[in-house]
Order: structure tokens, then C-alpha cells, then sequence
């Protein structure tokens, strides 16, 4: 057998293989790259699939198409108000022009070296922004403090002895938007990037601003559910009066009722008894004497009766006189 063959085949699979890997290249669906001709950068692209370039000559750089998350150091900032916080900012960004941005931050790590020089031009917004707004500003977002109208509570107070409920006129989200255009304006167009926006992720106050603010904190809420609790008690108050004079209603107008269905009744009856009367007055006159006996008499009944007493003609006729 002659090894020939199989030798040049081995060898042209050892040149094809390198070669091939240098002119084909892909590209995923997450990602852009830059082609580099001896160091400069010519041409970009950002679709999904094979590409072929010029193998040994072109090199393949490959970047972020995703939105990238930016998250910056906390830094100790004093507020228009003299309060000290420290501030943790966070942002996104993405890469819109990929030659620029190659050209920009070419050697090294380009996301890497963004992200840093995005360090300065953030922190730089978000300190000058915060460090003319009051401590509240920063901190809350509206006054919608459970939808209290913060002047009456002031005016219900009267005393003016505790301090006035904070208001704010600018607030956290508004201060985000604030430093997020800022820093699109402190950004070079010629960076290829950017900003889509940037947020105030945490606020932590230094050990001396934090009693004092959490003191107050507590002093706003106890005022608000003192006030909430106020309103409420009018309104039981309002709600149990309202009860009372429904009941006293039902029960005037089950009194009355009542009264007509009992006239109603005692009606009935003596129509009942009249017409009995009517029809055999001697036996009425015995029911009625019957009922007087029921009413009056027991075993302990004494009774003194004339002889011409109706009491006492029944009785005698019942045989019942001269009994004990």
C-alpha cells in the first residue's frame, strides 16, 4: 500500500483547517462585531450567521448587542439642606455604533473601559443634582402621603408648636431624570453609546443624619394616624347617629303598627261581644259574671253581698252561699 495519498491528505487537512477558521467567522444573535485590518477597524456588523472575512489579515472584535447595566459606587453626597447620604445609582446603556465605540476604547476590555469613564460622567451628574435638592427631594417621590392634605393637617393642629409636615416639589423619580439627562448631554456623541436611563437604587444616611430622620419620620406618621384616626372617630360618630335615628324610626313606626293592629283587634272584639250580647243576653250576662268570679274570687276571698247582688244569685243558685 502507498502511504502517499494518505500523507497528502493529512496535510492538506492541516492546512485547510486554519485556513478555514480565518475565513469563516459567526456571529450570534447577542452580539455585533468589529473587522480589524491591520489594527483599524472597517467594517461592522450585527446579523446572526456565517460571515467569511480575509483570513490572517482581518481579525474578528466582538461586543455586547445587549443593554448593558452599569452600577456605580455609593458616594457620600451633602444635600442643599446640610444632610449627609450616601447615594447608589444605577444604570443602562447599550452600544449604537460599534466602529465608533471600537475606535474609542480600543485595547484591552472596550465594555470595561466604558464602564469606567461612565463612572465619572454619572457620579458627576447625580452629585451636582442631589447636592442642590433638600434631603426630601431625594427620598420621597410625591406628597402623597395616603392622600392627606398636608395644609389642613397643619391648620388642624392650630398650635403651631410642632414643626410642618416636609412637601416636596421636585421628588426621587424627577431627580432620576434630572441626572440621566445630564450625563446624555456629558457623554460624547463619538463614544457609540447610549444612556437609556439611569435610577436612584438605594439611599443610606450617615449614623448622624439617620436618627434625626428617622425621628421625624416617626413625628409625620404619628401626626398623619392621629389625624386618620380623628376622622375616623367623626365618622363612627356620624355612622352611630345615623343608626340611632333609623332605630328610633322602625321603632316608631312598629309602635304605631302595633297600636293599629291592637285597636283593630279590640274593634273585633266587641263587634264579637255585641253580637253575642245580641243574641242571648242572658248567657252573656252569665259569661261576664263568670269572669268577674275569675277575677276576684280565690280561696283566701272573703265576699259580703246584698241579696239582690247578680254575684250573689248565681252563687245561690249554684248553691254556693253560706260556704267558707
Amino acid at each position: 500500500m502507498n502511504p502517499k495519498p494518505l500523507i497528502s491528505i493529512i496535510v492538506i487537512l492541516i492546512i485547510a483547517i486554519p485556513l478555514a477558521s480565518n475565513i469563516f467567522y459567526t456571529v450570534r444573535e447577542d452580539e455585533q462585531v468589529v473587522i480589524t485590518q491591520f489594527g483599524e477597524a472597517i467594517k461592522t456588523t450585527d446579523e446572526a450567521g456565517l460571515k467569511v472575512k480575509t483570513p490572517f489579515i482581518q481579525k474578528v472584535q466582538r461586543l455586547e448587542k445587549r443593554i448593558l447595566e452599569w452600577d456605580g459606587s455609593p458616594n457620600e453626597i451633602t444635600t442643599k439642606d446640610k444632610r449627609f447620604i450616601w447615594l447608589d445609582t444605577t444604570a443602562r446603556w447599550r452600544i449604537t455604533n460599534a466602529l465608533a465605540f471600537y475606535e474609542k476604547f480600543r485595547g484591552g476590555s472596550p465594555e470595561g473601559l466604558a464602564q469606567s469613564r461612565l463612572d465619572d460622567i454619572i457620579d458627576s451628574a447625580a452629585r451636582d443634582l442631589v447636592t442642590g435638592q433638600l434631603l426630601v427631594e431625594v427620598v420621597r417621590n410625591s406628597d402623597r402621603i395616603l392622600d392627606l392634605n398636608l395644609e389642613e393637617l397643619d391648620q388642624d393642629e392650630g398650635s403651631g408648636d410642632s414643626e410642618p409636615l416636609e412637601s416636596i416639589s421636585v421628588g426621587r423619580d424627577k431627580i432620576a431624570k434630572m441626572i440621566l439627562e445630564k450625563a446624555q448631554q456629558s457623554t460624547p456623541q463619538d463614544w457609540g453609546i447610549e444612556l437609556i436611563d439611569v435610577r436612584i437604587k438605594r439611599i443610606n444616611y450617615v449614623e448622624t443624619v439617620r436618627r434625626e430622620v428617622f425621628a421625624r419620620m416617626i413625628s409625620e406618621r404619628d401626626r398623619i394616624a392621629a389625624k386618620y384616626r380623628s376622622e375616623g372617630q367623626g365618622e363612627a360618630a356620624d355612622i352611630m347617629g345615623q343608626k340611632q335615628k333609623e332605630l328610633e324610626r322602625i321603632q316608631s313606626e312598629a309602635y304605631k303598627t302595633a297600636e293599629q293592629l291592637k285597636g283593630d283587634a279590640d274593634a273585633q272584639a266587641i263587634k264579637i261581644y255585641a253580637e253575642s250580647h245580641g243574641r242571648d243576653p242572658e248567657f252573656f250576662a252569665f259569661l261576664q259574671t263568670l269572669d268577674t268570679y275569675r277575677s276576684t274570687i280565690d280561696t283566701n276571698t272573703k265576699l259580703i253581698l246584698s241579696t239582690d247582688s247578680d254575684l250573689y244569685n248565681y252563687l245561690k243558685a249554684a248553691g254556693m252561699t253560706g260556704r267558707r
